[in-house]
């Protein structure tokens, strides 16, 4: 999702507040002055807490962690940047921005105060993600493993001397942090493989394909949706007749999200007796590790689809 272009002051004054230094208040994950063993704590950010979440776990408490965009109330499209996100950026060792149009003021906070020594993994550029693509990048398990790969290398060329510490932080993140996260996907995909369903906008799209579902939703409306644009006539009459005819089974809504014609398509869904299963774009509620949240809303799936096929 592109979010809206910000006001040119505003834009002006979280570039300046880049020069300062300092550390950001949105959300961090607290360490002391030194981590295990005495090693360094690297101050890292990350545009949202999708991210920054996967990045405290990776660094553990070798590092700071601070994500720009947190608040489960936030609207992603409409983000605007504060001075202090701009002092956070500055001052951040290692910093994950998405990209792929999705956050392009953390592209411009970066530009505006370079520095040669800063590790900056980009999504888009890390997933092979080309710009006009699907932002939603922690959506997908298979970019998650990418991104996180992306962020121990970085981390191990920040602070070379806990390279094995980092690399047992990227081991126990598969095996142990992820495990029920991954357990559920394969979970859903053995039993509900196939099944048609619909979504409010692209967030969901890596997601079902990893799922093996149906997402029969017309691509253009999603896209649409996500980008802040009127969807055609058409895609709506084509989704008014799947929902009116049940031609899926459950409806995936992103809640972060709503226009009217999507809050038109969920309650169409109910009064259908269509399962509606919510997501969100930030991590929810507000606090949440990445793998507690994904695999919460993961578990409502499978619930909702179980509901709805009998299985």
């Amino acid at each position: 999702m592109s979010p809206r272009f910000l006001p040119a002051a505003l834009v002006g004054a979280v570039l300046a507040a880049t020069a300062l230094a300092g550390c950001g208040t949105s959300s961090s994950t607290s360490s002391s002055s030194t981590g295990s063993a005495g090693a360094q704590v690297i101050p890292v950010a990350a545009s949202t807490d999708a991210w920054g979440s996967i990045l405290s776990s990776l660094g553990g408490s070798h590092v700071k962690a601070t994500s720009i965009i947190s608040n489960p109330d936030t609207d992603p499209h409409a983000y605007e940047p504060t001075p202090a996100d701009g002092r956070t950026i500055a001052g951040a060792k290692l910093f994950v921005e998405n990209g792929i149009g999705y956050d392009s003021w953390a592209a411009k906070s970066l530009s505006a105060n370079p520095n040669p020594d800063r590790q900056v993994v980009e999504v888009g550029s890390v997933t092979g993600t080309p710009d006009d693509g699907n932002p939603h990048q922690w959506y997908s398990p298979a970019s998650v493993d990418k991104v996180a790969d992306a962020i121990t290398a970085a981390l191990k060329k920040l602070d070379p001397s806990s390279a094995s510490y980092f690399d047992a932080q990227r081991a126990d993140f598969d095996s142990k942090t992820l495990a029920d996260y991954h357990a559920t996907i394969n979970e859903i995909k053995a039993k509900y493989a196939g099944t048609p369903v619909g979504a409010s906008e692209s967030i969901f799209a890596p997601m079902a394909t990893a799922l093996g579902l149906n997402l029969v939703t017309p691509p253009s409306f999603l896209k649409a949706i996500s980008e802040g644009t009127d969807p055609s006539a058409a895609d709506l009459a084509t989704i008014n007749a799947q929902i009116k005819d049940k031609q899926i089974k459950v409806y995936v809504f992103n809640s972060q999200n709503s226009t009217p014609d999507v809050s038109a398509q969920v309650d169409a869904a109910k009064a259908a007796g269509i399962p509606v299963s919510a997501v969100t774009e930030t991590l929810s509620p507000k606090g949440a590790s990445f793998q507690d949240w994904q695999t919460t809303q993961l578990k409502s799936l499978e619930a909702a689809l179980g509901q709805a096929t009998g299985k």
